[in-house]
């Protein structure tokens, strides 16, 4: 047993483990710079920045799930902890009220992350190292201190700062007020204190379950100072609220005492191990972290964030992908795209498998649903480019898992509605949706928004992209061409013309969409002719398995997205040069909203870039080389900002701050998925499988 233990935590301690230390939080500001993200499986999650300071009202130690992934709830906001010596006391945790910083980053020592947060704090020769851990699928979350004293008598004190609210919203009155009430021992895991019950008012239905692994609790029920949350501050948010602090755990600490303390705070009823959870959710982490062979931070920790956003849906019982942290919900779009990374290249097959399911029960003529449904609502249809990358995701899922099992999943449960998407797009469907005597696809009218560049502000429709988008037609010839080959493979003949509509479109594409005076395509045909703005969405018509262009105008392609929209965390949305451009995106909600599709640079199709590149120069060793090493520059990233995972959106000029969710799936799938397919060399192996299958 005790090498069984010892091989788990050597591996689960080897390759790189982030770290900072006083240099990083040299004042108050530097301190919230960065910060991290732990999540249970159930959408829920914690986080706070490396000083422990909550630099957003998204922050927290317990961001509850009830109803996955909709029904969340801000529980456990922080731990205040301070040190008490007979004639002195310091503070561990940092934290901001409106009038004062409390500086506990004074006396920290360090902080490391390696998918479990780790801070270090040295006061008079005594350590406390303190570790944060959810439950997988529960709403538990552990705070273990490991301390190591020297000659001095000391008091650990603990304060939890509890609320009851919508993680968005701060917190008023009615998420303040609680029946509080004291529970003996017995119900607890054995070894633990007594625990403390709280009933909320804002949700009677709820019992917040609050215990120490030892130490007094000394009841001193009030309300805080109002803490002040930075980030809020800048969007012209709410960004203060008071938290309610129901008293302190006092935890002696002897002269030259070695221990561990652990404070448990859940929702669930059974009895809980803590550390037992600590020690299942490092293992669980480890085989995450091993998911591929390098020792480099992409491989490390890429596959732990996309495991941030697979998660339950209740409502179907089934797996289902988070667009992003700490807002967004399951988006069909979001998941189509994010789904090759985030499941197919870190081997997770039945995800896959259940993802697809979950989406595809939901289909409504020929749509996949833009924004998934609540277990109340109805799902929303508004998008025209779910379905068709849909299609891909199924085709991706069959040449990766290349199995009879996976093979007969996609025949019968999958390939008929695929039909139905084709069929659907070809004779039209809702939100303008239909094909054009030329066999191009045109889309939206009137305040639709339906391609990803979605933004609408009141009557304001910042980016219309009504009629023939480029992209949206790269998909829907890379879906023809996927048919024809499902179709010669299940039903073994031609019947719907698959192959002879694709060549009509080929032909169509090029002669609507190429922009020979720039050297590139257009990003949207109507009536008047073709859109000349410069924007990424032309870069899926070089990136995909099926394209239409000829090699030198794919190059073109390319080279334009390169010179025009590349910067080193994503590709803006517009041309810097362009009129219409906005270089920063902040502010209240309607600035950033106007800069949102105007120049911000997303993420996520900086993996469509990078394929396109290895692609149009052949594959070539130099090629790969110069992505890996644009790669390796996007990788520093991953130890900033929210740390091991990739946001959503980016400044368009340097130095291009982070922006907008702090985690997002997309961005961390297609790097994955380029990693794997293109840096890895998966790519051979899928074109062989392909041939297999199909040829």
């Amino acid at each position: 047993m005790f090498f069984e233990v010892f091989k788990i935590d050597e591996i689960y301690l080897r390759g790189n483990r982030m770290r900072y230390g006083k240099r990083d939080w040299i004042n108050y500001e530097r301190g919230i710079e960065r910060e991290w993200l732990i999540t249970n499986g159930r959408s829920g999650f914690a986080g706070a920045t490396i000083t422990g300071a909550n630099s957003r009202k998204y922050h927290g130690l317990l961001v509850a799930c009830l109803t996955s992934p909709e029904e969340r709830y801000m529980i456990l906001n922080k731990l205040e902890e301070r040190i008490i010596y007979k004639d002195s006391s310091y503070p561990l945790t940092t934290t901001k009220y409106q009038k004062m910083i409390v500086k506990g980053y004074e006396n920290q020592q360090s902080f490391s992350y390696d998918g479990i947060p780790c801070y270090r704090y040295m006061i008079n020769g005594l350590v406390i190292d303190k570790q944060v851990a959810l439950a997988y699928k529960k709403n538990t979350v552990i705070i273990g201190y490991d301390i190591c004293n020297s000659s001095k008598s000391a008091v650990l004190d603990i304060s939890p700062l509890l609320t009851c609210r919508e993680p968005g919203a701060c917190s008023k009155k009615v998420n303040l007020t609680f029946e509080k009430s004291f529970i003996e021992n017995q119900q607890v895991t054995e070894g633990l204190n007594s625990e403390i019950q709280f009933v909320p008012n804002y949700n009677k239905e709820l019992t917040i379950r609050l215990w120490s692994s030892e130490g007094e609790f000394r009841e001193e029920e009030q309300l805080t100072e109002k803490v002040f949350y930075d980030v809020d501050r800048t969007t012209g948010d709410p960004f203060t609220e008071q938290l309610y602090k129901p008293g302190s755990y006092q935890i002696n600490i002897e002269p030259y005492e070695k221990k561990t303390v652990y404070i448990v705070c859940t929702l669930e009823k059974e009895k809980i191990n803590p550390e037992e959870v600590l020690r299942e959710e490092k293992l669980r982490i480890s085989k995450l972290r091993n998911t591929f062979k390098e020792d480099r931070l992409i491989a490390r920790y890429l596959p732990i964030a996309a495991d941030h956003f697979i998660v339950e849906r209740d409502s179907i019982h089934s797996k289902t992908i988070l667009a992003g942290y700490p807002w967004f919900l399951d988006w069909g779009r979001d998941t189509m795209i994010a789904f090759n990374g985030l499941t197919l290249a870190t081997g997770r097959f039945e995800d896959a498998k259940e993802i697809l399911k979950s989406f595809v029960l939901y289909e409504k003529d020929g749509l996949i649903p833009n924004m998934f449904p609540s277990s109340k609502g109805e799902p929303l249809y508004n998008t025209v480019d779910a379905s068709l990358w849909f299609v891909h995701a199924a085709y991706s899922y069959l040449i990766y898992s290349s199995n009879r099992e996976s093979t007969d999943f996609i025949e019968k449960e999958i390939y008929p509605y695929l039909k139905k998407i084709i069929k659907a797009y070809k004779e039209g469907t809702k939100f303008s949706i239909h094909m054009q005597e030329d066999g191009l696809i045109w889309a939206g009218s009137g305040l639709d928004q339906v391609t990803w560049m979605d933004v609408r502000v009141n009557d304001i429709v910042v980016t219309p992209r009504h009629g023939k988008p480029v992209e949206i037609n790269a998909l829907w010839y890379n879906a023809l061409k996927i048919m024809a080959y499902l179709e010669k493979k299940f039903e073994h003949q031609q019947v719907e013309g698959y192959e002879e509509l694709a060549e009509k479109v080929k032909k169509s594409f090029v002669q609507a969409f190429w922009n020979e005076a720039d050297g590139c395509l257009f990003d949207v045909v109507d009536e008047k002719g073709g859109d000349r703005s410069i924007r990424p969405n032309q870069i899926w018509a070089v990136s995909l398995p099926f394209t239409m262009l000829s090699q030198e105008q794919e190059k073109r392609v390319v080279y334009k997205v390169f010179e025009s929209l590349y910067t080193p965390y994503g590709l803006r949305s517009l041309a810097s040069d362009h009129p219409d451009y906005h270089p920063i995106y902040k502010g209240k909600l309607f600035d950033r909203d106007m800069a949102y599709h105007q120049g911000t640079a997303w993420g996520f199709p900086i993996g469509a870039f990078f394929t396109a590149y290895c692609k149009v120069n052949q594959y070539s060793k130099e090629a790969l080389e110069f992505v890996e090493s644009l790669i390796s520059d996007q990788e520093v990233d991953l130890e900033n900002q929210c740390l091991g995972t990739i946001s959503e959106i980016f400044d368009g000029d340097t130095p291009h701050f982070a922006r907008g969710c702090y985690a997002q799936a997309w961005s961390v799938g297609e790097l994955l998925r380029v990693y794997y397919e293109d840096l890895l060399g998966g790519r051979i192996k899928l074109e062989e499988t392909h041939k297999r299958m199909f040829d």
